[in-house]
Formats: C-alpha cells, structure tokens, sequence
C-alpha cells in the first residue's frame, strides 16, 4: 500500500513541477520582461530547489505533525522556514556562483530580495499545497466510486446466485410432481430442465446478452410448466423487438413469468391464463405479464417473492431509469415493466 501511495505522488509531482515551472515563465511573458531564455534557466533553477523543498513539506513533514510533538513540529516549521528564506536564497547564490542562474535587473538590497524570494516562496506553497488536495480529493472520490461498484456488483452477484437456485427449485418441483403421476412428459421435462441448466451455467456468467438467448429460456420454461397443466390452460408469450441482438442482463425478466405460473396460473381452477408481451424499441423495454389468479382483489394483500424482491433490488443496482408496477385485480394479477435500457448504471 505504501508503495502504492508513493507512485501516486510521484505522478502528482511529475505533472505539477513542470506546470509551476510554466506558470512562472507565463508571468514573466505577462509582465513582458526581457531575456526570456535566461529567465527561463533562472526559473528552472528555483523552481528546482523549491519542488523539492515543497515534496519533503508536503508529504512528509506534514502528515507526521501532532499536538503530541508540538515541540518537534515547532522546530520542524521553524527549519522550513529557514528553507523558504535564507535557504532559496543561498540556492540562488548557489546558482549564481556555478554561472547557472543569471542576476537580472538592476541590484536590490538583501533584505528587498529575502523579501521577494520569501514571497515566490509562499506562493509556490500555496499552489503546491491546493493542486495537491484538489488532487486527493479527485483521487479519494474515484477509489470510493470504485469501492461502491465493486460493492454493488458483489450484491449483483449474490442476488443471481440467489434467483437462480430459486428458480431451478421450483422447476424441480415440477418435474418432481410428474414423475410421481408417472407421467410420460416426466422425460421431455428433464431434457428441457438440462437444457435451461446448460444455458444458466454457460451463458449467464456475463454481464449481458443477446435478448434472443432470453427468450429462448422463456419458451423453454412455458413449456416445461404447459406440460403440468391440461389443456384448459392458455399461454400467450409475443415480442415485438426491433433487434434480436440487444443486450440484456441474463435471466432479468424471468421471475416475473416464475410468479405468473407459481403463484397464479397453479392457483387458479377455472380458465387459467398467462399473457406474456414483451417490446424493446428505441432502447426502450416495456415487459407485461398477466395471469389469472383464485381470488378476487379483496382477499388478502400480495406478499412479495423472493424472485420479485430480488428483482427489484437487482433493477436498483442496474438502472437509473425503471418502474415495476404490480397490480392485482380482480382474478386477475398483471406484473408490468418499464426500463430505459440506456439508464444502465
């Protein structure tokens, strides 16, 4: 972690030396003083001595300063003090002696130059010390958005690992109750089941897919439950999709199909159905599910899945601009969906 941070600032200081280097030479263009390239040497010299004073301020005496150590601190500012004063200005005769920085103007007093280098002092601390937190700031706002994604895309993951034995629980429930009416539809579903097991396990690892993929699933799935009920059961699954290839999270619209079965059609003793319509246009998904239910809309209140609880937060994590609407009517339920595929978060 430590020599994480050093790299960090290394960049910081890397790109901000060389631009307190070019906003001096732009106030010296601004104040139109003469000798440009040897300015440019002198500012190159100072600036120097003066980043190098500012790194050790900065990052390292600073952050060691405590209440705890006022003594040590006192003494600690005291010598940067000196290094800020009479230090700058030794480098500059220091320059000066190695014929590198050139004197310019007409000689002032010692005391008018300590003054001035005391000022060119303060101001590169200034400008040090502000990029600097502007800095950290930008970076601590990055890593905790990156700690939120990582965080929220766990949740994803767990709430899929949740939905998905879920759902192959109530398809084995199924299956389980053909095969004890010795049912000869016992077969097809275990092949439908390990087809939807096959897909699950190889195809739903990414982010996205195909939408075509999870229609497939869909169809497969009516026609594992259709093989349960005789037929007095009416299914009716359209789509209206302007591209088979749009991209979808997998398995994101299946539970409300489960809950249309698992909790309506199964309940329902006369004239089951389920209407299924599903229509992406424009990057717009509108899905509606609707099926018939054994009581009317005044028996007891709708107490939500774990596949719709599951949903909704998955949606949450997903998308910014969605609505799940859930409506219960009389012996009727109707489940509709609205996502702007383009909110992905």
């Amino acid at each position: 972690m430590k020599k994480f941070s050093d790299i960090r600032r290394y960049e910081l200081y890397r790109w901000l030396v060389p631009a307190f280097w070019l906003l001096n030479l732009l106030q010296d263009l601004v104040e139109g003083a003469g000798n440009f390239p040897l300015r440019a040497v002198n500012e190159t010299w100072l600036a120097l001595y003066i980043s190098v004073i500012n790194y050790r301020l900065l990052e390292h005496a600073l952050p060691k300063l405590s209440w705890k150590r006022a003594g040590y601190g006192f003494w600690v500012l005291l010598s940067y003090l000196f290094a800020y004063s009479i230090g700058l200005f030794l480098w500059r005769a220091f320059g000066v002696t190695l014929h590198i920085f050139t004197p310019l103007g007409n000689p002032i007093p010692i005391q008018d130059r300590l003054g001035a280098l005391v000022g060119y002092s303060v101001a590169a601390v200034a400008f040090f010390a502000i990029i600097r937190h502007l800095y950290n700031y930008i970076k601590l706002k990055q890593h905790a958005q990156q700690l939120r994604i990582v965080s929220q895309q766990a949740e994803l993951n767990y709430l899929k690992s949740q939905t998905n034995p879920h759902f192959l629980f109530n398809t084995l429930n199924n299956i389980y109750s053909l095969a004890r009416d010795k049912s000869d539809l016992a077969p097809e579903s275990i092949l439908r089941l390990s087809k939807m097991l096959r897909y699950m396990l190889y195809e739903t690892g990414e982010p996205y897919i195909a939408v075509e993929k999870d229609l497939k699933i869909i169809d497969d799935y009516i026609a594992l439950e259709k093989l349960r009920y005789d037929d007095s059961l009416r299914v009716n699954f359209n789509h209206d999709l302007e591209d088979m290839k749009q991209a979808l999270p997998p398995l994101l619209l299946i539970p409300l199909v489960e809950n249309a079965f698992k909790h309506g059609a199964s309940e329902t003793r006369e004239r089951p159905f389920v209407d299924i319509h599903l229509s992406i246009k424009k990057r717009q998904l509108f899905f509606v599910v609707k099926n018939s239910t054994g009581e009317p809309a005044g028996d007891g209140g709708f107490n939500a899945q774990i596949g719709l609880s599951n949903l909704r937060r998955q949606l949450e994590l997903l998308y910014t601009d969605y609505h799940l609407d859930i409506q219960r009517g009389d012996y009727i339920f109707t489940a509709t969906l609205k996502i702007n595929l383009s909110s992905h978060v």
